[in-house]
């Protein structure tokens, strides 16, 4: 991963597990300055010991309405220089079948939560022409039998990105989608249980593989963007 840019202040969602941890530990071990959010303080207390010196938002991501005051209440700097939203959560079952309160779930955390956490940072990230990374889907491309709720909240997730590029570029503001394909991670692990399939993480992407990308993503001199850029699993 790249090590030769200066010490940046970057806000983390999702960084307890999966692709985002290893983010968060890669930005950490350079020197970056760390802000992640927790979902409540026993987890910001976690995160702290693990990440040394960040700073935490303690934010429900379930609750989009609480992400303001919870911004308010943080000790963070008045310039942003990227925010990666890597948290997310999934609920499979038909269109048919599968209740609301799976549909209200994902879409609050992987659409509304970003969005709100986004609006709310962004005076920060126009002060530092900062950088917005969402860590998407394959299922933000294409949706598939049983995958309705989750990918409707990706491919949502895909539209802020590409709208948010627009009214941003003006301040100076990057926004990046990345599209992992599937990937080795607890929450594929939940996938599989959910698919009632076996689970067989060499299968799939290695996490490291996508933090690599999203870092390469986030690197990028600030002449150019990498707008969008799609993670498959290689050759078997």
């Amino acid at each position: 991963m790249t090590t030769d840019v200066p010490p940046r202040t970057v806000v983390v969602t999702g960084a307890g597990s999966g692709i985002g941890r290893l983010v968060a530990a890669a930005l950490h071990a350079r020197g970056d300055r760390l802000v992640l959010v927790a979902r409540d303080l026993t987890r910001a207390d976690d995160l702290a010991r693990e990440f040394p010196g960040s700073v935490p938002i303690v934010a429900d991501l379930a609750r989009p309405e609480a992400i303001a005051d919870a911004v308010a209440e943080a000790a963070l700097p008045d310039r942003i220089d990227g925010v990666i939203h890597a948290a997310g959560v999934v609920s499979l079952g038909t269109v048919a079948d599968l209740p609301l309160v799976a549909w209200r779930s994902q879409l609050a955390v992987n659409l509304v939560a970003p969005a709100e956490l986004t609006r709310v940072l962004l005076p920060r990230l126009r002060a530092a022409h900062g950088q917005v990374l969402f860590v998407n889907s394959g299922a933000g491309l294409s949706a598939h039998p049983e995958w309705a709720a989750y990918a409707a909240s990706k491919h949502g997730l895909k539209a802020l990105a590409d709208a948010l590029r627009g009214e941003e570029a003006a301040h100076g503001v990057r926004v990046t989608s990345i599209y992992p394909g599937r990937t080795a991670t607890p929450m594929q692990e939940e996938v599989h249980r959910q698919e009632g399939a076996p689970y067989d993480a060499e299968r799939w992407i290695d996490p490291a593989s996508v933090a690599t990308a999203i870092l390469t993503a986030f690197d990028l001199p600030p002449d150019a963007v990498i707008s969008d850029l799609t993670v498959r699993p290689g050759p078997r």
